[in-house]
C-alpha cells in the first residue's frame, strides 16, 4: 500500500512534467533574466510584405500595420514572460509602426525608438551598416532590466541566420557577436 504522501509526491510530479517538458529554454531565460542574453523579434503580425511605395515613417496610414491578430499576438508577451520571470524590460523598437505598435502593447516596460532596428528591406546595403549598429550599440547598455528589441525580419536574419516567424523572438547570449550564440528561439503559445 502507498502512503498518501507519496502518492501526493507522484501526483505532482506527473502533472507537472506537461509543463517542464514543454519548455526546454529554461537556462535561455534565466541567461535574458540575468543580463547574460537579449531577446530579439520580430513584430506581430501585420498582413503583406515589405511596405507601400508611399511609406513615410511618420505617418502610420502609409505603413503595414498590425491586425487585430498581431495585436492579440503582441498582447500575449505580458504574460507569457512574466510565466518566464520577466515582468518589467528594457524595450528598443524600429520606429516602424507595426514594430512600435508590438512593442507597446506588450505592456512590459517604455518602448525607446532605436532607429538601428529600422528595417532595411527596401535598401540592403544599410543592412551591415545597421546590423553593426545593433552590435555595438546593444554591446555598450548598462546592465538592468532585461533586453528587449522588437524589429524585422530582415534584421533579425541579418544578426542571427534566423528567419522569423511573425511575433518570434530569438534569445541571444551576450555579449552580441558577428556570429551571436542563438539560446532559444521562443513565441508566447509554441
Amino acid at each position: 500500500m502507498i502512503s498518501k504522501g507519496l502518492a501526493l509526491g507522484i501526483l505532482v510530479l506527473v502533472l507537472s512534467l506537461p509543463a517542464a517538458a514543454s519548455d526546454n529554454n529554461g537556462s535561455a531565460w534565466q541567461a535574458l533574466r540575468d543580463g547574460e542574453a537579449i531577446l530579439m523579434m520580430r513584430h506581430a503580425l501585420a498582413p503583406g510584405t515589405g511596405d507601400p511605395a508611399n511609406f513615410q515613417l511618420d505617418d502610420c496610414s502609409t505603413q503595414r500595420n498590425l491586425n487585430e491578430t498581431g495585436r492579440e499576438q503582441a498582447r500575449a508577451w505580458k504574460t507569457f514572460l512574466a510565466e518566464h520571470g520577466i515582468t518589467g524590460a528594457r524595450v528598443y523598437s524600429s520606429q516602424w509602426c507595426r514594430c512600435m505598435d508590438t512593442a507597446t502593447e506588450m505592456n512590459v516596460g517604455e518602448v525607446t525608438g532605436w532607429p538601428p532596428l529600422n528595417s532595411f528591406f527596401q535598401n540592403r546595403s544599410s543592412g551591415p551598416r545597421q546590423t553593426r549598429e545593433t552590435i555595438e550599440g546593444v554591446n555598450a547598455m548598462a546592465d538592468g532590466a532585461p533586453i528587449i528589441l522588437v524589429s524585422h525580419q530582415v534584421n533579425t536574419t541579418a544578426l542571427t541566420g534566423i528567419y522569423p516567424a511573425s511575433n518570434e523572438g530569438v534569445i541571444i547570449a551576450l555579449p552580441l557577436s558577428d556570429s551571436p550564440e542563438i539560446l532559444a528561439r521562443v513565441a508566447p503559445g509554441k
